[in-house]
């Protein structure tokens, strides 16, 4: 038999990306940190066990000697709503077949990928079920796959799925793995989960596959958090959830209460810290319920931290494209939810919720507390030529109506199959595409610039700006949260640290901005002309005049903004 105590084990982080689900960097998905949980729990000492992130693999091929020397070799990844990434490249399906071949101990794979892969990570593809030549592909909870699997000598399992008295459990012993992931400490947000499964049927979608919602209790979501915050995490997002205002209740119904004691109780475990953000919130609960959904989002607001985004899924605002996915709002429907969360969630600090939405020059110069996000699905059954006019016509009465939105995310079907969508596949999708390219950019155009100036006007201060890369000649970073936006920052600054930046000017989807608050005695020529209002010949009248002993009055521009 086996000694589990005996056994070394590797465990790679492809990263995720489900509808409910995040683990691209700088997020840590459950995945990981349950499975190394699991193995703890089956005996193996936190010692024995090797945490490496695909990108790790990528940067430095002698780490794959870890996976062909363990004994076990456990790989979780998949992407069902791929997107773009800037913190973290996912595995290639190919990629994943190769660290098989190189493991020479047993290998078990799982994760969303069970539900199929394609040639790559994109959409408008169909997706196959395969193994990737791996010993073991777990088809429900990989978590539970290697429990049983050190529990049975490496012999097999049975699939099943874990209950909340193993999350409790696994959750605690696996929080360690946080110090092994290369973003470890200050560029790492935890991706927590209240609940998975849905109480609804939409045609597309994979998270119905977990069966109707199950809820975790506050309390153990909130004794995960402080694990983890005793770990030194102190990012964290409430995203591994169908509907975070159907928490603690049937699955429909917002509990009021209990939101107040998930969010409140995270506040006592984790008094530091930085960022307290969640993902998706269902636009149907707060059209039944709105009252309810009006008192879960108000004590949201209350204890998050501000720039948080409540994605919604309408997926089509085309009537016809809903009724045949069994999508659940209409586009004025989903524009009442827009509403309700513009005018609970859409202040700033600094100001009174009585005062939201705020924006323009009365507003303060921080983000709002929580807006609404907008996700669209293209090569839907159904889908037509009026299925983009429809769909532009919605974000432009968002912005007519003079509310925000955080951010609109577009994207192609992926055809899994279990899901409707099994049987139309993605050719409406692959015939669609060059219609879909055009109306994209339209939106990123004329919605998404528009939408920027309003929710982060120039002089927004963003705080904690994580330095990224560099590219032509400008520094990009991040905040960490739900959707942060790229800034791009004049001149090569040094990677890895954190600054603080006021923005000037908007792209369609990022933001540039200047440090704050800018020393006018030791700006750049850059840094100086990116300030609305400045230009070269006012710029080098500055630089002239150094030193200066406090910001100068410059006719067009307001320097206090981005000076003090």
């Amino acid at each position: 038999m086996i000694d589990p105590a005996e056994l070394d084990v590797t465990l790679v982080d492809g990263y995720v990306d489900e509808p409910a689900h995040f683990g691209v960097p700088p997020y840590i998905s459950t995945y990981p940190r349950y499975a190394a949980g699991a193995l703890v729990d089956a005996g193996v000492p936190e010692d024995r066990i090797t945490y490496h992130t695909i990108d790790e693999l990528r940067e430095d091929k002698s780490k794959f000697n870890d996976v062909a020397d363990a004994d076990l070799f456990v790989y979780v990844g998949g992407m069902t709503v791929p997107g773009k990434y800037v913190g973290g490249t996912p595995a290639e399906p190919d990629e994943v077949r190769e660290m098989a071949w190189v493991a020479e101990g047993t290998s078990i794979m799982g994760g969303p990928v069970r539900f199929g892969v394609g040639e790559e990570n994109a959409g408008a593809q169909e997706m196959e079920r395969s193994d990737l030549d791996f010993d073991f592909l777990a088809m429900a909870d990989v978590e539970a796959a290697v429990y049983d699997l050190v529990d049975n000598g490496l012999e097999g399992f049975e699939d099943r799925y874990r209950d909340n008295e193993e999350i409790d459990r696994w959750g605690a012993k696996g929080a360690f793995v946080v110090e092994q992931h290369p973003n470890y400490p200050d560029y790492l947000i935890c991706e927590m989960e209240t609940s998975r499964g849905c109480a609804y049927r939409c045609s597309f979608c994979t998270e119905p596959m977990y069966g109707d919602p199950g809820f975790r209790s506050a309390q153990s979501v909130v004794r995960e958090v402080g694990n983890l915050y005793d770990h030194g995490a102190r990012h964290f997002r409430l995203g591994r959830q169908a509907d975070i205002l159907a928490f603690g209740g049937d699955g429909e119904a917002p509990n009021p209460d209990a939101l107040r004691r998930l969010y409140g109780g995270i506040r006592e475990v984790a008094p530091d810290l930085e960022t307290l953000h969640l993902d998706n919130m269902n636009p149907v609960t707060i059209v039944d319920y709105p009252e309810k959904s009006r008192e879960a989002i108000r004590i949201i607001a209350e204890h998050n931290t501000a720039g948080d985004t409540a994605a919604f899924g309408l997926e089509s605002a085309d009537p016809v494209v809903q009724e045949e996915n069994n999508l659940l709002v209409s586009a004025e429907e989903c524009l009442e939810a827009v509403r309700v969360v513009n005018e609970v969630g859409g202040w700033r600090p600094g100001e009174s919720p009585e005062d939201a939405p705020t924006w323009g020059d009365e507003a303060t110069n921080r983000l709002p507390k929580i807006l609404p996000g907008i996700n669209l699905v293209h090569g839907l059954t159904g889908e037509r030529e009026e299925t983009f006019a429809h769909n532009k016509r919605f974000l432009q009465s968002v912005l007519d109506e003079g509310l925000m939105l955080r951010r609109i995310n577009i994207r192609q079907v992926m055809a899994f199959e279990g899901t409707d969508m099994a049987e139309t596949g993605a050719q409406l999708a692959e015939d669609h595409k060059q219609q879909f390219k055009r109306y994209k950019q339209d939106v990123r155009e004329n919605i998404d610039n528009a939408m920027l100036n309003r929710v982060v006007p120039p002089g927004t201060l963003l705080k904690d700006v994580h330095l990224e890369y560099h590219q032509d000649g400008k520094t990009f970073g991040r905040q960490l949260g739900t959707y942060s936006l790229l800034v791009g920052i004049p001149g090569e600054r040094e990677l890895g640290q954190t600054i603080d930046v006021a923005v000037t000017d908007h792209g369609y989807r990022s933001v540039t901005g200047v440090p704050h608050p800018l020393d006018v005695n030791e700006a750049s020529m850059d840094e100086l002309t990116a300030i609305p209002g400045i230009g070269q010949s006012t710029a080098g009248d500055l630089l002239v005049d150094r030193p200066h002993d406090s910001a100068p009055s410059v006719e067009d521009a307001d320097l206090a903004k981005f000076t003090q």
